[in-house]
């Protein structure tokens, strides 16, 4: 590999993560205000797209890691960005549940051929073992600041114009995004041997054992189906301000709210990369996520107004959604080789889709019986759980190893 290659990979990914996080995170502020205000679907039809989606990237997430250890990185990820370019697109287009449903099936396709993909393609043109920490948590900074930056720009093109136009326009650029990733991302350290059609089996395999025999591998997986089943509550956020008096007109407000979280995940990062590499504090740090998410949650559950409520979203995604995964994806990263390292993290991703599955479903029926008080006060048991189950147990601790 040449020296100016050698430099150019974390430049391009960072790039990528700042650009694809502002298509992305624009899209979902846009499409969960559509789904409320122009589609008018209801609370438990807005969790069961969310199931939706989380099935698909159930069934599609280890194939995906597996085909992408054996093809190649770079073609999964110009593959995973036309499947959402798609769905993106498609989803300004039509306002029936059923065909939304179909949007986020499509989605949950596409993201399963990014999740954990991108992590191994860089951490594997790099090569550099202790400095790809810093890498990752930089480009989850860069992931939040494209997200603020998305949130204003779609979310102003939304509220100017139409939301499904911005939902249209979010689409046309993921397709320009994966013209960028098939053009600039090249993979030097694709080992030839992987391109046999059947080794893809064997790598689910040996990755599945892997995941087997690792004891911290085993607990971050734990941990992440647990925290995601109760952050599927997220996709209630805007139906609980609106509910709570959010202003008539809610994009602006929203979108403003959204930036906010950003702003405050950005900052948590910055203090995560420059301490993630010591023993214990992936742990410690997952375990404080989850103490201000189960704050957060419980200001949802309980206040009266929509201003407390929105102190809430605050806690709860600007520094728990923005934590537990960053600190996931390195834990694991770290505790595994190049030959299953897509493979493995389709595990962690199959973790995630498992608890959404799980969590929707049960937090729909707490919704429709139970109002969204109690939704949320559910969602916060869980995170509490997830919490106590990292801070107590031996991993990332003194003495252990890869």
């Amino acid at each position: 590999m040449s020296h100016l290659y050698h430099r150019a990979v974390a430049p391009s990914y960072l790039l990528w993560m700042f650009l694809r996080s502002t298509l992305h995170r624009g899209y979902v502020l846009c499409s969960s205000l559509y789904f409320v205000t122009v589609a008018h679907l209801s609370a438990s039809q807005i969790v069961l797209l969310g199931v939706g989606m989380s099935v698909t990237l159930l069934f599609t997430d280890i194939p995906a890691g597996a085909w992408a250890d054996a093809f190649g990185r770079r073609r999964s990820l110009v593959l995973g960005q036309v499947l959402l370019a798609v769905s993106m697109l498609v989803t300004g287009l039509v306002r029936t549940f059923p065909l939304l449903l179909v949007t986020q099936v499509a989605w949950g396709l596409g993201w399963a051929f990014l999740n954990g993909i991108d992590t191994a393609w860089v951490t594997d043109e790099l090569e550099e073992g202790v400095r790809i920490a810093p890498v990752l948590t930089a480009g989850s900074r860069r992931d939040l600041m494209g997200g603020a930056t998305g949130m204003v720009a779609l979310g102003l093109l939304g509220w100017a114009v139409s939301l499904s136009t911005a939902l249209v326009v979010s689409g046309v650029g993921m397709f320009v995004l994966a013209a960028f990733v098939a053009l600039r991302f090249v993979e030097h350290r694709l080992v030839p041997g992987r391109l046999h059609r059947w080794h893809a089996t064997a790598l689910v395999r040996r990755g599945a054992g892997v995941t087997r025999r690792d004891h911290e591998v085993l607990i971050v997986i734990t941990a992440t189906f647990l925290v995601n089943a109760a952050l599927m509550v997220g996709w209630l956020y805007p139906k609980r301000l609106v509910a709570l008096g959010f202003p008539n007109n809610p994009i602006l407000w929203y979108s403003a709210l959204l930036v906010v979280t950003s702003f405050i995940g950005f900052l948590a990062m910055h203090y995560v990369e420059r301490h993630i590499e010591g023993t214990g504090v992936a742990r410690r740090f997952y375990a404080l996520a989850c103490l201000v998410g189960v704050l957060g949650l419980v200001v949802l559950a309980t206040v009266p107004t929509a201003l407390l409520a929105a102190t809430g979203v605050l806690l709860a995604r600007g520094i728990t959604d923005s934590v537990t995964r960053p600190i996931s994806v390195i834990w694991v990263n770290r505790r595994v080789t190049s030959d299953v390292r897509a493979t493995v993290h389709s595990f962690l991703s199959q973790a995630e889709s498992v608890g959404e599955i799980a969590g929707g479903l049960v937090l729909a029926v707490v919704a429709r019986v139970a109002g969204m008080p109690v939704t949320f006060a559910t969602a916060a048991a869980l995170v509490a759980v997830t919490g106590m189950l990292v801070l107590r147990s031996r991993a990332d601790r003194e003495g252990s190893t890869p």
